[in-house]
């Protein structure tokens, strides 16, 4: 897959183990040109214990905590640190688009290229994150919007442990996946929106679950594309 191979190549996938640490070669990509230099990533805001930058973050970007009485726990290394120890590198690979696009066929491959390649990566897909973590979510537009919370914060605690962590999800509403940027955005992390863009006739065409077909029967409500609305990225790092 061309997308793959572009992907991959953009998060420097040709490394070199030097003792236990993995090093990169800059990063082709203009578009995600970011992960080519490891100062882009980690900024003077970045060494701020999180604390700091919690407190100084704009409103819009984050609620409050239900909880009170909470203290957050800074950690005794900044993500710069994190990285220079660890050799690992952390990004999120957004893919959005309908079912049957092809997001978790491209995001496997994806994962498959970059860890051969020598790179430490994860792959969360949209299905399986409900046979566990939100078991407890339908599909209803709120239910919907706290699954994509969920796995923004997920994700956003995988990409600063170091880990490229790719997330397969259709993520329909546009606000959602803004509020999944706004994770990154405060703590200064990579984040890349990939559009898998597929003609809503091509991918019931495919219908590899048999959703479509049970959706256009009406035995399946609120599917997106069909009785649900899908809003295409404006302006996505790649489609």
């Amino acid at each position: 897959m061309r997308g793959v191979s572009v992907i991959a190549r953009s998060l420097g996938a040709r490394t070199a183990v030097r003792g236990n640490h993995l090093t990169r070669s800059a990063a082709p990509s203009a578009r995600v040109g970011a992960l080519a230099n490891p100062a882009a990533l980690c900024s003077d805001q970045q060494l701020l214990p999180r604390r700091a930058r919690l407190q100084s973050a704009p409103a819009r970007a984050m609620a409050g905590p239900k909880a009170q009485n909470i203290v957050w726990s800074d950690s005794l290394l900044t993500t710069q640190e994190r990285m220079l120890l660890t050799g690992c590198r952390g990004a999120t690979i957004w893919f959005t688009g309908l079912s049957g696009s092809g997001k978790s066929t491209v995001g496997a491959a994806l994962e498959k290229k970059l860890i051969e390649s020598g790179l430490l990566a994860y792959r969360l897909d949209g299905d399986n994150v409900r046979f566990g973590l939100n078991k407890d979510l339908g599909f209803s537009e709120e239910d919907r919007k706290e699954n994509i919370r969920r796995i923004g914060e997920v994700c956003r605690l995988f990409t600063d442990s170091g880990v490229i962590t790719i997330a397969s999800f259709i993520s329909p509403y546009q606000a959602d996946r803004d509020a999944a940027r706004a994770i990154f955005a405060k703590d200064k992390l990579p984040f890349f929106e990939v559009y898998v863009k597929v003609p809503l006739d091509v991918a019931e065409s495919r219908d590899p679950k048999g959703l479509y077909k049970k959706a256009r029967s009406g035995s399946l409500k609120g599917f997106t594309g069909i009785d649900a609305p899908y809003q295409e990225p404006p302006s996505p790092e790649l489609v």
